[in-house]
């Protein structure tokens, strides 16, 4: 893997400048996604009113945007937040959340992304959905393996200039020339709610520090793997999965992020 900034080195600058992240997510991940950024060193603003979120876009050090719970208000929101953070210059991370589910959220989907993020983050039936092909998905779940979506994201980051990070069992990132799989985590993830919502917001925490998306990425998704790994060992079940994990992202350091668990594909 080629890289400019490893997971260890990301790690360190999160840590040593605490980004303020925006992040317009959904009534059930908010919670879950701001004890996520709090827990592994960011600062999460859960600022959606179209009122002020592109003047809080401006001044945050990245964006995200998720799509779970969508209303045409909070759709007004997202794309003031993204002229607001593009006007300063802030990268922006969205999750396409069963974009596919619905025509209201196909178009939301197909709108936002015409407005060019700077990282896509979904699971396999998501990436395969935004890159125009058939998919299994059945709402927020995936029906595909990560494997059956790589082509499809390499894809759509050479179409679309974003790193694309589809997620699962085993992670793949790509810029569209780059591409890492990235191993971990525990099969407890999934039966815990809104913990790939807040993936998202992780990434957004290390774009607003680390220059390279692609690198950025990486980090925030190794952070997340060495986590559920460690989280899963003494865990019980989900429930007490849920409060290991918050325990494990706060002992993450550089020299226990896992980086040898990012393998180049």
């Amino acid at each position: 893997m080629t890289s400019q900034t490893t997971p260890a080195t990301a790690l360190t600058l999160l840590r040593s400048n605490p980004p303020l992240v925006q992040c317009i997510t959904n009534f059930v991940a908010m919670n879950v996604a701001a004890n996520t950024l709090l827990a592994a060193g960011a600062s999460p603003a859960m600022v959606h009113a179209a009122e002020e979120a592109g003047a809080f876009a401006a001044i945050a050090g990245a964006l995200t945007i998720n799509i779970g719970t969508l209303s045409p208000e909070w759709v007004d929101g997202m794309q003031k937040a993204i002229t607001g953070a593009q006007g300063a210059g802030r990268p922006w991370v969205l999750d396409p959340v069963a974009h596919f589910a619905t025509p209201y959220r196909a178009g939301v989907a197909r709108d936002l992304m015409a407005l060019r993020p700077t990282i896509v983050r979904g699971n396999a039936s998501e990436i395969l959905g935004l890159a125009g092909e058939a998919s299994g998905g059945r709402g927020v779940d995936a029906g595909d393996p990560v494997a059956a979506a790589e082509a499809a994201a390499r894809s759509l980051a050479q179409d679309t200039g974003a790193v694309i990070a589809v997620t699962g069992e085993v992670d793949f990132v790509t810029d569209g020339a780059r591409a890492v799989r990235i191993t971990g985590g525990s099969d407890l993830m999934p039966r815990v709610t809104a913990l790939g919502c807040s993936l998202t917001c992780l990434v957004g925490a290390f774009a607003a520090v680390v220059e390279d998306p692609f690198d950025a990425t990486v980090a925030a998704l190794a952070m997340f793997a060495a986590a559920g790994e460690s989280a899963a060992g003494p865990a019980e079940g989900p429930g007490s999965f849920a409060w290991r994990f918050l325990d494990a992202l706060a002992a993450q350091e550089p020299g226990t992020i896992g980086e040898h668990r990012v393998q180049a594909a």
